[in-house]
């Protein structure tokens, strides 16, 4: 089966910078390393992750400045589909510092700039000008002032265009989204799933029942839920399985859940059912965290991880 088409939308991207200092000192001046810039923001990342692991997704997204100019400019030079809608505001930055002394890694999230109400129409109409797409996943942070029926209808628009809809968000995006209902696929972590059911996580008989009523009310067709180095844990209607995670050198979590959800859809889209396509995603998703900086899984690393997980070879760092 051949693969089928996949859109993504970003509605808060963001020019990623990542650098490292020898020692994390206040007041110091803090000599860092040569800055490595990418292209940021959810769908974004899902989209470049797609491309590395053999597919091909169109990024849709708002962008400006010369911030913007920079973000498409590296999306070219690594051949990723776009469709940018541009923004009178500047396109955020966010910075990835690691501190060498230790090898904790320090992640500073700018916030986006509000798009204005005619911004947001004309990313709606993008989406209509947009080809047809079987999936279309929704991924990332949303900037400040959104109209209050936006989310809905862009629900509503993707449905008619025949797009399935994956939802990667958070708080009360992530709610509004889910009581739309009808979604394919949600990928919540433990900290996002608690909040959404505005209640702790007591246990996993807990999480699987948080999981199986999204389901069981028709939010959602499949819920996958991150557990970081424990794995994921994926619901549907026929399936509660819990999915291990290879043990690899950890270097940077950045762009791991991007790659995860990239990776599941990709399998997804190409025919395999959920149990295949949720355990190619934490493949991914884990060889994401074998990457340096702001990096995104590579296709060798998750190709061999898949394996150890499928049974069929063994994970090296």
């Amino acid at each position: 089966m051949a693969a089928q088409r996949i859109l993504t939308l970003t509605l808060n991207p963001a020019l990623d910078m990542a650098t490292a200092v020898p020692r994390l000192c206040p007041h110091d001046k803090l000599r860092c390393s040569p800055p490595v810039y990418a292209p940021g923001g959810g769908g974004i990342n899902v989209a470049r992750a797609i491309r590395r692991l053999g597919g091909e997704a169109l990024a849709l997204f708002p962008v400006g400045g010369s911030t913007g100019a920079h973000l498409l400019d590296l999306l070219d030079a690594e051949g990723v589909p776009r469709q940018a809608v541009p923004t009178a505001s500047w396109t955020r930055e966010c910075i990835n510092l690691t501190n060498q002394a230790d090898g904790q890694q320090y992640r500073f999230v700018l916030p986006g700039s509000p798009l204005s109400a005619q911004e947001q129409a004309a990313v709606l109409s993008a989406l209509d000008r947009a080809p047809l797409a079987d999936y279309l996943v929704i991924s990332g942070s949303l900037p400040e002032g959104l109209a209050a029926d936006f989310l809905p209808r862009l629900l509503e628009q993707a449905r008619r265009r025949g797009s399935r809809c994956v939802v990667d968000s958070t708080g009360d995006a992530l709610r509004q989204m889910l009581a739309c209902g009808g979604l394919l696929l949600i990928k919540p972590n433990l900290d996002e799933l608690s909040a959404l059911a505005a209640e702790p996580i007591t246990g996993p008989e807990h999480l699987t029942r948080l999981a199986r009523d999204l389901v069981a009310a028709g939010r959602t067709e499949a819920v996958l839920v991150s557990l970081g180095a424990q794995g994921a844990l994926l619901v549907t209607a026929e399936l509660c399985e819990r999915i291990p995670a290879p043990t690899v050198p950890r270097r940077s979590t950045v762009g791991a859940g991007d790659s995860l959800l990239a990776a599941m859809v990709l399998k997804h889209a190409s025919g395999a059912g959920w149990s295949e396509a949720a355990r190619y995603g934490v493949a991914a998703g884990t060889a994401a965290i074998m990457t340096e900086g702001s990096d995104l899984c590579r296709r060798e690393d998750t190709e061999r991880l898949f394996g150890w997980l499928t049974g069929d070879a063994k994970p090296a760092g």
